[in-house]
């Protein structure tokens, strides 16, 4: 499963490698790689593909939870697919409280300790969902589970503030399938490739290098 979704993803245009120019994120940081899941919304043939995989991969580990919940933005269309496919009710979370209004920073009807599961497009780090969990529990939802499509997975999880929190990630796809992918369909050069891998081992120690 995880080798079908490392490959739509890369054929989709969701993983991008540029071993020249290098993307520039967010955070001004360089990287030869760039993930945009967001994409995922426009293929429907793909779309469905992923929701039916993360469908069964809930039921397989007995995910099962009273809410589907999705993360400003990215989560809110995937939430949307789980909720619809799944027959639960959906509300989902603000990076901060609206401002006005009743200021309020989830939106939709849920019951006090209600179980719900957190659905967001990637993670990386873990660190942004810690907003989205502590909104949750601060308003007496229960969440332990946090799903993504796309983990990095070259942290170290258990060194992070998320797992203080006390919630697992789950996800369908992670740097380890993309890698597999890529260097069995030999889509990049062996310097590539190695150039790639030194980024996910060490990102810091590569853009020392690298510039």
């Amino acid at each position: 499963m995880s080798k079908e979704i490392a490959k739509i993803l890369v054929e989709i245009g969701s993983v991008n490698f540029d071993f020249k120019k290098y993307f520039t994120l967010t955070s001004g940081l360089k990287s030869p790689v760039y993930v945009d899941c967001r994409k995922i919304i426009s293929f429907t043939n793909e779309r469905d593909f992923i929701i039916d995989k993360a469908i069964q991969y809930l039921k397989e580990n007995n995910i099962d939870n009273d809410i589907i919940a999705g993360g400003e933005t990215a989560g809110i269309p995937y939430a949307a697919f789980l909720s619809q496919k799944l027959k639960k009710p959906m509300v989902y979370i603000r990076k901060k409280p609206k401002g006005f209004g009743i200021n309020k920073q989830i939106e939709g009807k849920f019951d006090y300790k209600s179980s719900a599961l957190l659905v967001e497009d990637l993670a990386t780090d873990g660190g942004s969902k810690i907003t989205f969990v502590n909104a949750m529990r601060e308003v007496g939802l229960n969440v332990k589970d946090i799903f993504v499509i796309f983990y990095y997975d070259i942290f170290n999880f258990e060194k992070s503030e998320l797992y203080k929190l006390n919630v697992k990630i789950h996800s369908l796809c992670t740097w380890k399938n993309i890698v597999e992918y890529i260097e069995s369909e030999k889509i990049y050069t062996e310097n590539e490739i190695s150039n790639l891998k030194e980024f996910l081992r060490d990102p810091d120690k590569w853009r020392n290098k690298y510039g």
